[in-house]
């Protein structure tokens, strides 16, 4: 089963002077978050290092720093296991999001770089191009790169830094909720309705918008757990 569900994965050269752990922990993360690594499944170190091309001492020290993300757990003698989705954890992500990203729009709506604002509209087509074309993959990562340009053009780009350890237990989730009809028209939906209220310099329609924006997810959430139990706690 391991076989089978890495055998797409490979490192991804950086230029970032990225280590090898750090990227193993990126790519590895990201299969998790995409469900090609699903709850249950369980890993091999040795299987990871073969698939990726690396020793398995970085492999080691990346299922340790997933382990402190509670992505995956590490249980001695018995191997390690991607962990199913907690419904509570996700809940506790949103919560954190939530706190620092209203934040962080009210203080976009004070003052926002020009371009950066440029680039949240090239981000905002990029997500209609990836609605038009069906690719929740690509929908996703224009959905982070739109919060990390919010967070940038605030001046707040350190926020983000905060949030993205923890987002990944809503990103899962976030996966599955893509796949409904009419979710990814939505989401850009409330991104615009978020950069027109920062555009106008208004606080508290900045702040209201985000928070619309994070809190969409708890609506979906029991139907999603009900047509996915086997991915839950």
């Amino acid at each position: 089963m391991m076989a089978a569900r890495v055998m797409g994965l490979e490192i991804l050269k950086t230029e970032t002077g990225e280590s090898t752990a750090a990227q193993v922990e990126r790519d590895l993360r990201e299969a998790i978050i995409r469900l090609e690594l699903a709850p249950g499944t369980r890993l091999s170190e040795q299987e990871i290092a073969t698939r990726m091309g690396v020793s398995r001492q970085p492999v080691r020290e990346a299922l340790i720093a997933l382990g402190k993300s509670k992505l995956v757990d590490i249980r001695p003698n018995r191997g390690t296991v991607v962990v199913r989705i907690s419904a509570r954890q996700m809940m506790e992500a949103r919560f954190v999001r939530e706190a620092i990203e209203v934040a962080v729009a009210r203080r976009a709506s004070e003052g926002f770089d020009n371009w950066t604002r440029r680039r949240v509209d090239t981000i905002l087509s990029r997500q209609r191009a990836a609605m038009e074309a069906h690719d929740h993959n690509a929908f996703r990562r224009e959905d982070e790169q739109f919060h990390i340009a919010i967070a940038e053009g605030a001046g707040c780009g350190l926020a983000w830094n905060a949030v993205a350890d923890i987002k990944a237990h809503m990103d899962r989730v976030c996966n599955l909720q893509l796949r409904h009809p009419d979710s990814m028209k939505n989401l850009i939906s409330e991104h615009e309705a978020i950069i027109v209220a920062i555009d106008s310099k208004d606080s508290d329609a900045s702040a209201a918008a985000m928070r619309r924006h994070l809190n969409g997810i708890l609506s979906d959430l029991p139907q999603i757990e009900a047509d996915n139990p086997e991915l839950f706690e």
